[in-house]
Order: C-alpha cells, then structure tokens, then sequence
C-alpha cells in the first residue's frame, strides 16, 4: 500500500533493491525465524515476499518465485526447516492478518 507523498517512493532503485536481497539473504540464513513467526509478529513471511515479487513483474511461476526467496525449492526447505505450527501461532496469525487491512 502506498501512501500519497510517500518519501519512500524517492528512494533510488538501486538502493531498495540491494535492500531487499539483503533482507531476502538475512531470512535465508534465519531459518530458526519460522513463516509462522513472522505471520503473527509482522503479517508477512518469505511466501509473501515470493508473490510480492510476482505482483511487481517477476516472470516465473509461484514455485519459482518461492525457489528464488528460499533459495532451495519450497520444499526442500518446508522439509528441512519448517516446524508445525502450534495453535497459539496459528491464532496470533490470524489476529496479526486482521491488521495488515486486506492486503498482505
């Protein structure tokens, strides 16, 4: 969601872009920082980065959009990383979705 008069939309290019592969690379390594996480505490999490990228032109399918943020098949990395979400995570998810208002 943009706001009108936004100063980040003043940011170069080049500068976001290094941002996010800094911060897609930061969650690549933080593979004890669970999707579920971070659905309940900030509303979004790498599959979201993955459509978000789509949303903004990104060619491939959902697969490849998930391979290129995992950085393994989302798979491969559900199997080696992800844990089961509890019901508490599951209802701070929930609750954490409410406030994102419509979109995520």
């Amino acid at each position: 969601m943009t706001e009108p008069n936004d100063k980040l939309d003043t940011l170069d290019d080049a500068q976001a872009a290094a941002a996010f592969r800094r911060l897609v690379r930061h969650l690549r390594n933080r593979h004890d920082a669970q999707n579920i996480d971070l659905m309940g505490l900030a509303g979004f999490c790498r599959n979201c980065l993955a459509d978000w990228i789509r949303d903004a032109g990104y060619e491939g399918d959902k697969a490849a959009a998930r391979e290129l943020i995992h950085g393994m098949p989302a798979g491969e990395w559900k199997d080696k990383f992800q844990a089961e979400a509890t019901p508490e995570q599951m209802a701070r998810m929930e609750e954490s979705l409410k406030l994102n208002g419509g979109t995520h």
